[in-house]
């Protein structure tokens, strides 16, 4: 793996900005028909409400609310669905209305230039023959490779009915976590050799954001299982028995995800104490070796200041070898106390 400069800064989970425009993208179909379109007027969604196929209305960006407003209406969604899109910061939920469900799910994305990664709301709505998507707005989609399923007429999507559509959605952002982990475990291999080769401040700043993302992370898969769990029960009608398999292995794989989470949090917090400990090490390496000078200047010191004495009568003081014999002295005591060191394997 390549190296790089961190800084604290990478890595942060930021909310998702707005898009500035309300764009829908329409797609219907079936096992033998396909069509594609990108509406203008929220009118051209109303009679896919009414078709035989499955339809998928995918809106991006909620700034106009009134254009969200009229969709919900005409699909008949409670007041109380349309705070629930606008509102970005709730925890992701589940809530059966009978006719319809509703399901607020968080998406992360990975920006792949600067890594910084951004979480996105995600409301579904699933009806029985139509399933309406809403993103706050995005910087690459992650739903392109559904779409393209969709378009190839690949796999079983085209032959299934909306829930199995709901479930391909979640799917993708579950493998969305999956990619996220992978780039937190390249930073974690990279954080690791720091702390053996090179520990600083830096790196501790570090560790404490990727551990503080690795909890955001937590907190938007743990409502996941809940989600899937209810969809996987097949509790209401919208949801096939047929599909019920599906969301069963949608959830072993938010299992997964938890224990990957888990794994690395626990790890973080590893890493946290073997840089305490590395730089305690240093510490006392630092502590040692001042000791180790201090204890040998200690009898030097106490020579020094004996000879620096102002007495008029000193016995070596006018004795021609005496300045020598001081030197010979101090070289004497300096290789002795190292020996002895060296001796007790303190050095």
């Amino acid at each position: 793996m390549q190296k790089k400069e961190l800084n604290p800064k990478d890595n942060q989970i930021s909310n998702f900005p707005l898009s500035s425009e309300t764009k829908i993208n329409v797609i219907d179909y079936d096992s033998k028909k396909f069509e594609e379109k990108q509406v203008k007027e929220i009118e051209e969604c109303f009679h896919f409400k009414h078709t035989t196929s499955v339809s998928w209305i995918n809106v991006s960006g909620i700034n106009q609310t009134e254009v969200i407003k009229q969709l919900d209406e005409y699909f008949g969604l409670h007041p109380l669905v349309l705070e629930d899109i606008k509102n970005l910061e709730q925890r992701p939920k589940i809530e059966d209305f009978g006719n319809y469900i509703y399901i607020a799910i968080r998406a992360l994305h990975c920006n792949e230039t600067t890594k910084e990664i951004s979480s996105e709301q995600i409301s579904i709505i699933l009806g029985k023959n139509f399933v309406i998507t809403f993103q706050t707005g995005k910087q690459k989609d992650i739903f392109e490779p559904i779409r393209e399923k969709i378009r190839k007429n690949k796999g079983k999507i085209r032959k299934m009915q909306s829930d199995y559509l709901v479930y391909r959605i979640i799917d993708r952002i579950i493998e969305a976590y999956f990619d996220i982990l992978e780039n937190f475990g390249y930073e974690i291999e990279f954080l690791e050799e720091q702390l053996i080769s090179n520990p600083n401040i830096n790196t501790l700043g570090m560790l404490h954001n990727l551990k503080k993302e690795m909890i955001q992370i937590r907190k938007s898969v743990w409502p996941l299982r809940e989600i899937i769990v209810n969809l996987e029960r097949g509790e209401s009608k919208l949801i096939k028995k047929g599909t019920q398999i599906y969301f069963r292995d949608a959830y072993y794989h938010t299992i997964q995800l938890v224990d990957n989470i888990e794994t690395s949090r626990e790890i973080l917090s590893e890493m946290i104490d073997v840089y305490l400990s590395s730089i305690n090490n240093k510490t006392n390496e630092i502590m040692k070796v001042l000791t180790i000078i201090a204890t040998i200047f200690m009898p030097l010191t106490f020579l020094t200041g004996m000879y620096g004495m102002n007495f008029k009568y000193f016995p070596e003081i006018y004795w021609h070898y005496g300045y020598f014999l001081f030197w010979v002295i101090v070289v004497v005591v300096i290789v002795s106390m190292l020996f002895y060191f060296k001796r007790k394997k303190w050095v």
